[in-house]
């Protein structure tokens, strides 16, 4: 399965050519022009790579980066620049950049710095899973069927519920900000929003009620957590 890149550039020829050349290299992509929509995209989708211009609008690199590394801790960071000072090279890597483009630059050499990051850290060229379905301990979800399988049954979600438990099955097992959840499903998020967020997971909470192995873990003031016991998925 080719390595899925998620791009943030609002320079539009840039945006275009780095979509067209990783594609032709064998990437598949997804390039968005401004940090919010970038992040808004990354919460939705699996990625194995994200290749971040520091000047973006809305949201910029480094303060989309951060927030990037709240949800996902290992994914491999690339930051595109035409700054040339030192201290914007060394706040990227204190926030976890794996490497830093100056532009402008040969996309020759670009994505083979691509390639050998994706190497280092995954040993194969993805480890991004592109399916519909998601395996939860004793339960099955597939999202294009909007159905969680157990052995209670099968129990049809509604589109919202099915995209907010998608959410939680990317980023299993890890803290997801409130705003960033309603930002993501709902592309809001205001009080009213914040309330029919908390319904809607008191509502997956009563799906995975009878699984000891599932649990929606609420982290007063900072976001939710989906707890899988990994051991029994795999088992």
């Amino acid at each position: 399965m080719p390595a899925r890149i998620l791009i943030a550039e609002d320079d539009d020829n840039m945006r275009f050519m780095l979509q067209d050349n990783l594609e032709m290299a064998g990437y598949r992509v997804s390039a968005v022009g401004d940090g919010q929509t970038c992040l808004s995209v990354f919460l939705k989708e699996e990625f194995d790579l994200c290749l971040l211009d520091v000047m973006l609008p809305k949201k910029d690199g480094f303060t989309l980066a951060s927030d990037i590394r709240k949800i996902n801790r290992d994914i491999p960071l690339i930051f595109l620049t035409a700054k040339l000072m030192k201290e914007d090279r060394i706040q990227g890597f204190r926030i976890g950049a794996d490497d830093y483009v100056t532009k402008p630059f040969s996309i020759e050499e670009l994505i083979l710095r691509i390639e050998a990051i994706l190497k280092r850290v995954y040993q194969t060229p993805s480890r991004a899973d592109n399916e519909a379905t998601y395996d939860l301990a004793g339960s099955c979800f597939n999202f294009h069927d909007q159905t969680v399988k157990s052995s209670n049954g099968i129990v049809e979600l509604t589109t919202k519920e099915a995209k907010l438990l998608r959410l939680f099955c990317i980023h299993r097992n890890q803290v997801i900000e409130r705003d960033l959840i309603q930002k993501a499903i709902w592309e809001d998020e205001g009080y009213f929003v914040g309330r029919s967020m908390d319904v809607f997971i008191s509502r997956l909470r009563k799906i995975f009620r009878h699984d000891p192995n599932i649990s929606f873990q609420t982290l007063h003031g900072i976001g939710y957590k989906l707890n899988v016991n990994d051991a029994v998925d795999r088992a």
